[in-house]
């Protein structure tokens, strides 16, 4: 058997909801905040969602 994805449902750290914060207060978009804390889009938009945190449209 293959060994299982090793970020697969990792917790949040505070270092982390504090860069969403960060990078959702610049208006980054959605893909590019992911890929900065190296997390899914569902992920990200769900614990932004619990967070209280508006992150912008990009079209």
């Amino acid at each position: 058997m293959s060994e299982p994805f090793a970020r697969h449902r990792q917790p949040w750290r505070s270092d982390e909801v504090g860069k969403l914060r960060t990078l959702a207060a610049k208006g980054k978009g959605l893909k590019e905040i992911a890929k900065a804390l190296t997390r899914t889009e569902e992920s990200t938009r769900e614990r932004a969602r619990i967070e209280g945190i508006e992150i912008a449209k990009k079209r």
